[in-house]
């Protein structure tokens, strides 16, 4: 059940004339966009009739109703079976997932959307309770808008198996992107340090003082506006690849943020970086035998792959 907080306050003379949405900011402490949001759910009375708008004026010994739900701990793992992630491989020390687009490895403060962790919960998988509570059993991580395979522990001892084998760098990981025009050299590396933007928070940045960060590329197929590469990261830092292709002036396809053309994501029908986690090799944590697990293209990419392939 979820707890709602009924407040009910006049509107004080020095308020005469403001917008509702900061008026019930003074008032009852909410910030400006979540008393928006409660004005859309209708929970905002203003003299017994419903508040139409944040923009609304309200009147000096006006009286304003107020209900508020209690928020939902952003963190809480909610269980919930997620349409599209596929699972691999499962057995007692690890399960293997494909996963898809618009889907977070864990919650996350700025994150209400599906996660991984919240699917496994909801399909009755037991995984291992190491780490942080709202990521546990997490031993790697995907970007929300990158698809493809990855691996999460189920047994505390998988855990710190996997997690020392990324830490140390002994896990092969392969992706595909499409990038745009042609990169030169048509295979090489790129060794520079990654770190958060210095003016947007939201993105990562090549950077003197950031983090040692590593990325070997080789070219499978040149088209006229695109390439696809070959991708194996040495090191896994938030957004590697992207900001390293960026670097290179050869974003991948449909990676607005990273400076892609919003004219050829349109063409190719991308709402997100063209960018797969083809394949995932590492020493079973158990039986210590090399395992390789795949993935095939998500529909949206095989498409924007053939638009690329047929452009003249």
């Amino acid at each position: 059940m979820t707890t709602v907080d009924h407040r009910s306050l006049p509107v004080p003379d020095s308020l005469d004339g403001e917008r509702v949405d900061v008026a019930m900011a003074q008032l009852f402490g909410v910030s400006r966009t979540r008393a928006a949001e409660l004005i859309a759910q209708d929970l905002v009375v203003l003299d017994g009739a419903p508040v139409s708008g944040k923009s609304e004026r309200v009147l000096g010994g006006s009286v304003l109703d107020v209900s508020i739900p209690a928020e939902a701990d952003p963190l809480e793992v909610v269980p919930e079976l997620v349409e599209g992630i596929k699972i691999i491989h499962d057995d007692d020390a690890i399960v293997v997932i494909d996963k898809p687009v618009g889907v977070a490895v864990h919650p996350s403060p700025g994150w209400r959307g599906p996660t991984v962790v919240g699917h496994l919960a909801g399909a009755g998988f037991r995984i291992s309770t190491s780490g942080a509570k709202e990521r546990e059993g997490i031993v790697q991580r995907l970007d929300v808008g990158t698809s493809g395979v990855m691996v999460i522990a189920k047994s505390e001892h998988a855990y710190s198996v996997l997690k020392n084998a990324f830490r140390r760098r002994t896990v092969d990981k392969t992706y595909h992107a499409l990038v745009q025009g042609h990169p030169d050299p048509l295979e090489g590396t790129v060794d520079a340090p990654i770190g958060r933007h210095p003016r947007f928070d939201y993105k990562f940045a090549v950077m003197e003082d950031g983090r040692h960060s590593v990325t070997h590329y080789e070219t499978l197929e040149a088209h006229r506006f695109a390439s696809l590469l070959e991708i194996h990261l040495e090191t896994g830092r938030t957004h590697q690849i992207r900001v390293h292709m960026s670097a290179l002036k050869h974003p991948c396809v449909g990676d607005l943020t990273y400076g892609a053309d919003p004219v050829l994501a349109r063409r190719v029908g991308l709402e997100r970086q063209w960018l797969h986690a083809v394949k995932l090799g590492f020493e079973h944590p158990e039986t210590n035998a090399y395992v390789e697990y795949e993935s095939s293209y998500p529909d949206d990419l095989a498409h924007a792959l053939e638009v690329i392939r047929d452009a003249h």
